[in-house]
């Protein structure tokens, strides 16, 4: 088995719609560290998992600098976020999300 791992900084917003109350439910801002984690059986064509700038295409563009209520179909709390990342890439089986230093949520997929 191979596996790779890409790790990001994306800045940006989110607003999250909770049960309670809470500071969070206002609009606030992070730097996160995301990581994502790939891993196949076999190397595709050009010898890779799955290529570097793809995950950060498909991951960073796509949420880096944005307000992510807007981006992302869901409450973007750094656990649904994890989940999210696993489901954009195909062989990606495991994501991080730092929201700030002590704060990580991980999502692993099951098989």
């Amino acid at each position: 088995m191979y596996y790779v791992s890409k790790r990001m900084e994306i800045a940006g917003a989110h607003q999250l719609k909770l049960s309670y109350e809470s500071k969070c439910s206002r609009i606030h801002g992070h730097n996160w560290i995301i990581t994502a984690y790939c891993k196949s059986a076999e190397l595709n064509e050009d010898g890779m998992v799955c290529d570097f700038s793809h995950i950060k295409s498909a991951i960073h563009d796509y949420l880096d600098h944005s307000f992510l209520n807007e981006k992302l179909p869901f409450n973007p709390t750094a656990e649904n976020i994890a989940r999210w990342i696993v489901d954009q890439i195909p062989t990606c089986y495991k994501a991080t999300v730092e929201e700030s230093e002590g704060n990580t949520a991980t999502y692993v997929k099951d098989e």
